[in-house]
């Protein structure tokens, strides 16, 4: 009878791992930069167009007092 034995050589690589894993959190906050940097435009655009209507409508209004 012949005994066979299978050996698996795992070789682990703890810089490599540490490299990637600094690389996945560096993308992570990137894309969660990207999304705060959305936002903050978003709302921004959002006063600077509710502000331009509320002056139009502010002109009109006053516009419409104006006796000639």
């Amino acid at each position: 009878m012949f005994s066979r034995q299978d050996y698996v050589y795992q070789s682990s690589d703890p810089k490599g791992d540490e490299g990637f894993g600094k690389l996945f959190a560096i993308i992570i906050c990137f894309v969660f930069f990207l999304g705060a940097l959305q936002v903050a435009y978003e709302t921004v655009s959002g006063w600077y167009q509710n502000f331009m209507q509320w002056s139009s409508e502010m002109l009109a209004f006053l516009a419409g007092l104006w006796p000639f």
